[in-house]
């Protein structure tokens, strides 16, 4: 089955006018939903809408409402709430660009695939793709989507380009926030360079396929032995990585060089070596008298 188009409409850049589909270039992974039962029954347990001191009502009387204060709200009707919606265009134009590098991460949202839309296309399509390219720049603009309007970059991804949805200012919160008491003293040097040796014996290409969500995969082995088991209860047990608690002290030097040692390949479930603050140090044996 052929996926569907998330935006169909042009691509405007000053007078040109490029056709294009979007799609999305993400997915849903592997994530297990659960529903509540009733255990006597087996039978799911659903929820109804009630108002307190009323009881259940129906759908028909229920409106959104926007609260001002506490327990007082403003009520919008359905139709009232379409109204303000924007009207869905149907061209993104590219009103700015930007470095490719000027975009902090934490602007990014969701990415989208952006292809011509037919055979016309093509060679705007490519122009702008390679304009793009050469001269390391990100479009910017707003796409009109099921009644608002999202904050949108462009730039070239191998043949292609790619659309990224971005956070709104107000959507961001600022780093300073959590970082500015953190100490602005610089990293020991001898700590430093042991870590980044660790880090370059680390470093290797980067292959997604190979990272899997281990919570995900222990509940599948679990769903399938309760199968098995028909239905009696079963503890299903999942290692998790040790780390030093109480009075340790981490031995933050000794542990880098461990590391080093062992190639850079250390086991995240390893302790690291620790100095237990509570503890004294051993006296030397004595040696017997001949």
């Amino acid at each position: 089955m052929a996926a569907r188009a998330y935006w169909q409409g042009q691509i405007r850049l000053a007078l040109v006018s490029i056709p294009v589909e979007i799609y999305p270039a993400t997915r849903s992974g592997a994530a297990i939903s659960f529903r509540q039962i009733h255990e006597p029954t087996g039978k799911p347990i659903s929820y109804e809408k009630i108002v307190q001191g009323v009881g259940p009502v129906d759908r028909d009387e229920i409106l959104k409402g926007f609260e001002i204060s506490k327990g007082n709200y403003v009520l919008l009707e359905e139709e009232e709430i379409e109204a303000v919606k924007i009207e869905s265009r149907k061209t993104l134009e590219l009103v700015q660009f930007v470095e490719a590098d000027a975009i902090d991460v934490l602007y990014y949202e969701k990415p989208y695939f952006v292809v011509p839309a037919d055979d016309l296309a093509e060679e705007a399509y490519a122009v702008l793709r390679d304009a793009l390219r050469q001269t390391k720049k990100v479009g910017l603009g707003q796409l009109s989507v099921r009644g608002r309007e999202q904050l949108v970059s462009l730039k070239p991804c191998g043949r292609g380009l790619v659309l990224e949805v971005l956070r709104y200012a107000d959507e961001v919160t600022r780093a300073q926030t959590y970082f500015r008491n953190l100490p602005d003293d610089k990293a020991d040097a001898d700590l430093l360079d042991l870590a980044t040796t660790i880090i370059e014996k680390k470093t290797a290409p980067f292959k997604p396929e190979e990272f899997h969500d281990r919570y995900v995969d222990a509940l599948q082995r679990l769903i399938e032995k309760k199968k098995k088991a028909k239905g009696k209860r079963i503890i299903e047990d999942i290692e998790e990585p040790t780390s030093a608690k109480g009075g340790n002290v981490i031995d933050l030097m000794a542990a880098l060089k461990k590391s080093v040692g062992d190639g850079g390949k250390a086991s995240p479930t390893k302790k690291a070596p620790v100095k237990t603050a509570a503890t004294k140090p051993r006296a030397p044996a004595k040696r017997k008298s001949a």
